[in-house]
């Protein structure tokens, strides 16, 4: 057997090759849409794939199955759990080689088997892989692909469907079926591998270790959600349900993507280099966003073109703009160094934003300025500037930290805004008669969310300074109470 993991690390997710070497088939678990990745790494094998599983309807990407099912025409495998919500329409409707899956339900893939094993809790319909080396003449799993059931160190949260697809009154009883299908993985022996679907990073859990896998004994030995459940189901449901950060505004949108038919990729966007005077057509027209990339926040913020969105090309570049940008046909507009371009390309395309139409580098976008092209600057001031402003009425703070972060300790009045869900809540909580002194902990998730609201017409300033610099000014509030910073 071959096994090999594939890891995007900004989703910090995990898709997985599992080949025969005997007959020269793999499998593919939980692919990205950006699919050619598989099929050099199964051609560098010497193997060709002939199937693609699915442990659940993912809300954090596209997936790859329908683009592997359509270009190699290889069997699909879904779940048949959960009911008619969660039905892989897509594939149910459609002329595939589909098969859905039922609880111990298993196939093969040469000499390899594969069991289905039903694990709701983060999402009714999912499914967990156990993988036998058949082959090899083994009789039990080497392995479990868990998806997002059971991470290193945690397990998938069982309130995303509420939280993030507006499904009211459904994370209490998932929260239940979780501790239940935790019950079965302590079943499992406990030398066997643990595959999981994401790692630190992703906010499909809370407290995902780093490490890309990890033992079924080692986990009932270690793992933070597994210690909860020691302590019986009341006790695990409320320690799953609290503290559990906000998710991505366009979770809701992979969610329906996924269960419905993924758009099919006719190849990678190819974006044009812009000159100056491209820059300038393309800006001047108004018709695509601006995505800033540039890792120094001090240079956007001193000038940028009037309206650009913020999302450095860092680990944090798909959150960012899967937060920020609503609208997936909008058409975007790089300031990217050229070397990075393919590498923004591949990350889009994995959230769904397709309409890619053009780029510029730092170079060309100061030759823009230089030729009297629109530019725009945001303010940046210090928590010490907080402390005086923040008393004045036509002054607001607003928190775009996490929930639980800014529950531990926060600036007095601030007003709460995850920068993941910014959107909403700039429309149902931030103030538009003031101005807003925009913070996180040490200016990186600001600097983005700042960006956005100065687009969308709010007057703003940046506080590029870290938290605990408040603590020579004043006292954060703690539910009620206060603490030094």
């Amino acid at each position: 057997m071959l096994f090999r993991q594939f890891f995007d690390p900004k989703l910090a997710q995990y898709a997985y090759l599992v080949g025969c070497q005997r007959t020269g088939e793999a499998l593919i678990i939980d692919p990205e849409r950006d699919i050619d990745q598989y099929i050099v790494a199964a051609e560098a094998e010497g193997l060709h794939i002939t199937a693609v599983a699915e442990t659940h309807i993912h809300a954090d990407f596209l997936s790859g199955t329908r683009e592997l099912a359509e270009r190699l025409g290889v069997r699909v495998y879904l779940s048949d759990e959960g009911g008619e919500a969660w039905a892989s329409d897509w594939a149910r409707n459609g002329s595939y080689d589909a098969r859905f899956l039922k609880d111990g339900d298993t196939f093969e893939v040469g000499g390899i088997e594969v069991r289905a094993i039903h694990t709701p809790g983060h999402t009714p319909e999912h499914l967990s892989y156990a993988i036998t080396d058949r082959g090899s003449g083994a009789s039990s799993p080497m392995g479990v692909a868990t998806g997002d059931f059971v991470f290193v160190g945690d397990v998938g949260r069982p309130d995303l469907l509420e939280q993030a697809a507006g499904m009211a009154g459904v994370q209490e009883p998932a929260a239940r079926q979780l501790f239940a299908s935790l019950q079965r993985f302590k079943e499992l022996d406990d030398h066997v591998q643990v595959w999981p679907a994401h790692g630190a990073g992703s906010t499909c859990g809370k407290n995902l270790g780093a490490v890309p896998q990890t033992t079924v004994g080692y986990e009932k030995r270690y793992n933070a959600a597994w210690d909860a459940a020691t302590r019986g189901e009341d006790a695990f449901v409320h320690a799953m349900l609290a503290g559990q950060p906000e998710p991505q505004t366009y979770f809701a949108r992979m969610k329906r993507d996924n269960n419905h038919g993924v758009p099919l990729l006719d190849g990678l966007p190819n974006p044009s280099a812009l000159t100056a005077a491209g820059l300038r057509e393309r800006v001047d027209e108004g018709q695509a966003l601006v995505i800033d990339t540039r890792l120094d926040r001090s240079a956007f913020m001193a000038e940028h073109i009037a309206g650009s969105l913020y999302a450095p090309i860092n680990r944090s570049f798909s959150m960012t703009v899967g937060s920020l940008i609503e609208d997936e046909s909008t058409p975007i507009l790089l300031i990217i160094e050229t070397d990075r371009v393919k590498e923004a390309v591949r990350d889009l395309v994995r959230i769904g934003y397709d309409t890619i139409v053009g780029f510029a580098t730092a170079e060309t976008l100061a030759r823009y300025f230089g030729q009297g092209g629109s530019r725009h600057a945001i303010e940046c001031i210090t928590f010490a500037e907080v402390a005086k402003m923040q008393g004045r009425d036509d002054v607001a703070v607003v928190d775009v930290r996490f929930r639980s972060e800014f529950d531990a300790g926060h600036v007095p009045c601030a007003v709460h805004a995850s920068y993941t869900r910014l959107p909403s809540y700039a429309r149902e909580r931030i103030p538009r008669d003031k101005t807003l002194l925009v913070h996180c902990v040490s200016g990186g998730r600001s600097a983005a969310a700042v960006a956005y609201l100065a687009r969308e017409g709010f007057e703003v300033k940046l506080v590029d300074d870290v938290l605990s610099a408040y603590a020579k000014e004043g006292e954060l509030q703690v539910e009620g109470a206060s603490r030094a910073a």
